[in-house]
């Protein structure tokens, strides 16, 4: 039997399950029903079950689905607060101060947020996946706690390493000692992706007109859980919204998050603009909290972005957070999981226990989750106070998903600090790799033109 992740009926049966609880619904009488025949749990951290599942179950796990979708279009305890339609958003929020026009930062802090976002993502590459206790494990085996360089395996006790093996894809282009260049990641296709977009068609691009961009340029396999999912109910005739949660228990997470920043980088000083944008993109794929997810993150790099052209300094990390949240629902679970965790940074010096603190409170959530994810990036750029390697590391070594992460923090805090230090950005050679057409061994020197071009156009 083929296997593919993120794919198998099998497999996104037992996540939908999950995320229907999540979601405020009782999918009980179809759990019974998936387990009584025999079928499992939803893999914890891996796109695929470990082994494949018995034949017999692939047809059941697909009649499920089907009962699982209609459940999921059905009014929850949860609908009300957490909308996902465009005009119920927007009428949860405070009315807006009006925009200050605000000309974009010169092309050089552009560079800085680039290169911010590559360094974030680079860092987390060797422990996306492993459980916080072995990235702690791993980091300390070598000297490098708290986490302050890139991961390294010399120095790391074969038996640690037996028990907690790298992140078999990134090892080979993100230990300290490996690395040559940028290699190439979605948390940096994305965004490559979406500077295509405003270069095709403008600020008033539609849903529609992303999907048409990922059918034209984007290869299906460098896509992961929601986005995938998405893809496939292009291919398959499907159009969105409706590909955003048509067999999509994945529509929750993390990956409208990081598509934000360009969204945020065209928009300063113009967060409902920012996040009005980046809604128009995470609905190809999320809902509710998966959008509320990128439509803060865009709003704070908006606001960012806007400081950034002002030379105010980093101290405005705090402002630009607290700006983010004015966008999103304030009865949903990301406003509250978002505001806690800055409170949460704000009061606790030790960062390793703000970090144990959000893993007990949020660790129910999946991994890649947009909830736990969103909060932690928050709680590190609090705590590191606007300081480039503290928020990169912090956020790292909180977990969960740690390239994704890393790559947003870097980017949101390189952009207030200017430049990272060279001994995080010597090693990336001013050297991009992708599979994003035109783009491949593309400078962070030319993104940042580029950038600059469309941050510029009316």
């Amino acid at each position: 039997m083929l296997r593919l992740t993120w794919l198998q009926p099998e497999d996104l049966l037992t996540h939908e399950l999950r995320q229907a609880r999540e979601d405020g619904r009782d999918p009980t009488p179809i759990a019974t029903r998936w387990h009584r025949a025999g079928g499992r749990t939803a893999p914890t951290r891996q796109g695929a079950s470990p082994e494949p599942p018995p034949p017999h179950l692939r047809p059941l796990a697909l009649t499920l689905l089907g009962e699982l979708n209609e459940l999921a279009l059905r009014p929850s305890e949860l609908s009300a607060a957490e909308p996902t339609d465009w005009p119920t958003i927007r009428s949860t929020l405070p009315t807006p101060t009006r925009p200050t026009p605000t000309p974009p930062p010169t092309p050089r802090a552009f560079e800085s947020a680039w290169l911010g976002r590559a360094v974030g993502c680079l860092l987390g590459k060797p422990v996306e996946k492993l459980p916080l206790h072995a990235i702690r494990a791993l980091a300390k085996s070598t000297g490098n706690w708290p986490l302050n360089a890139y991961f390294t395996a010399k120095g790391v006790p074969d038996s640690l390493l037996e028990q907690h093996p790298w992140n078999r894809r990134s090892a080979p282009t993100s230990l300290a000692e490996n690395i040559d260049g940028m290699p190439e990641d979605d948390d940096l296709n994305y965004p490559l992706l979406n500077l295509l977009l405003l270069r095709r068609h403008g600020r008033n691009f539609t849903t529609e007109d992303v999907a048409r961009l990922w059918l034209d340029e984007l290869p299906a396999g460098r896509t992961f859980t929601a986005e995938r999912i998405a893809y496939r109910n292009l291919l398959a005739g499907i159009e969105p919204p409706e590909t955003a949660y048509h067999h999509n228990p994945f529509r929750e997470w993390i990956g409208a998050l990081i598509r934000a920043d360009v969204h945020g980088w065209t928009n300063p000083g113009n967060p409902l603009a920012a996040a009005e944008q980046a809604y128009r993109d995470a609905t190809l794929t999320h809902t509710a909290n998966g959008v509320y997810a990128a439509m803060f993150i865009a709003a704070t790099i908006a606001t960012a972005t806007a400081a950034a052209a002002a030379g105010t300094g980093a101290q405005n990390i705090h402002t630009c957070l607290s700006t983010g949240l004015t966008v999103i629902p304030p009865a949903s679970r990301l406003h509250k999981a978002v505001t806690d965790a800055i409170q949460l940074a704000r009061t606790e010096r030790d960062f390793d226990k703000v970090v144990d603190e959000l893993h007990a409170t949020h660790g129910h959530y999946h991994w890649v989750h947009a909830i736990p994810n969103t909060a932690l990036i928050a709680a590190a750029l609090t705590h590191a106070d606007g300081d480039f390697t503290a928020s990169v590391c912090r956020t790292v070594s909180g977990g969960w998903d740690t390239d994704s992460n890393g790559a947003t923090a870097g980017g949101i805090a390189a952009l207030l600090t200017g430049p990272p230090p060279p001994h995080w950005t010597a090693p990336l050679k001013n050297r991009l790799a992708t599979s994003i057409t035109g783009f491949d061994g593309t400078g962070f020197d030319t993104l940042a033109h580029l950038t600059h071009r469309e941050a510029t156009r009316p």
